[in-house]
């Protein structure tokens, strides 16, 4: 089977979604007119929305959204969209590369980097692993090229379970924002990652706290910008972990 679920015990111009009416991503409710250029929707209401659909990698995407249970994990953000947008542009070598993609919430990002050849393993913590399921099966049916695993990843805890610097391409889309996990975070990355991973993190910046994220990261790891969104105001960082120093 394509898709497994794996419990572990811790706790373009950017072109996507031909159709729409302006030149935006594809973005419509289920049973209701898509949102317009001309009466757009207020800032908030897209994510009370039950769901939300793309066209990525040549395929026709439907998530499920359900922020009154599960709240920021449970809706598609700015962020994924920008990602998915970037990956699409062929900027990163993704078939046959071994990609984990962190606080992946509707599974967004993950699915479409498996849809573009990846062999993905899409985390998040355990509250959010049915809903996030859900989605990437849904969704990947037919089954891709590669296997696609979906497993509970706290950040910070019980690290060994996954391979150290196993992964060629870490993937996160709008997961600075909590500033206690800031720490967890950067050990996460400093696990998974070897010299010759990417890490790809989409944000917005919102605040202060965003920028000290993106000081903590440069201690341990070379940090560009590689790309913005200027109409949805996200950046886009690549990271490298820089090599260890030695003693003479």
């Amino acid at each position: 089977m394509y898709f497994s679920l794996s419990y572990r015990n811790m706790g373009k111009t950017l072109t996507a979604g031909e159709g729409s009416s302006c030149s935006r991503y594809n973005y419509w409710t289920v049973g209701t007119a898509y949102q317009s250029c001309e009466n757009p929707l207020p800032v908030l209401s897209k994510f009370h929305n039950s769901s939300a659909e793309f066209r990525f990698a040549n395929r026709d995407l439907r998530l499920t959204q359900d922020w009154k249970k599960l709240g920021v994990a449970a809706v598609v953000w700015d962020a994924a969209v920008v990602m998915c947008m970037y990956l699409e542009l062929g900027k990163v070598e993704l078939k046959g590369k071994r990609v984990i993609e962190l606080g992946a919430g509707t599974g967004l990002v993950g699915i479409v980097a498996a849809l573009l050849g990846a062999h993905v393993t899409i985390t998040d913590r355990e509250p959010a692993l049915d809903f996030l399921s859900a989605n990437v099966e849904a969704n990947l049916t037919p089954a891709p090229q590669q296997p696609v695993v979906v497993s509970e990843l706290t950040w910070g805890v019980a690290l060994e379970r996954y391979p150290a610097g196993g992964f060629d391409l870490v993937l996160g889309a709008d997961i600075i924002y909590l500033e206690d996990t800031f720490p967890s975070l950067i050990r996460t990355l400093e696990h998974l990652c070897s010299d010759a991973t990417a890490v790809l993190l989409a944000c917005k910046i919102r605040y202060e706290r965003d920028t000290n994220f993106l000081s903590m990261l440069k201690r341990g790891f070379h940090v560009e910008e590689v790309h913005y969104d200027q109409e949805r105001d996200i950046h886009l960082y690549r990271a490298r972990k820089l090599p260890t120093r030695r003693d003479l």
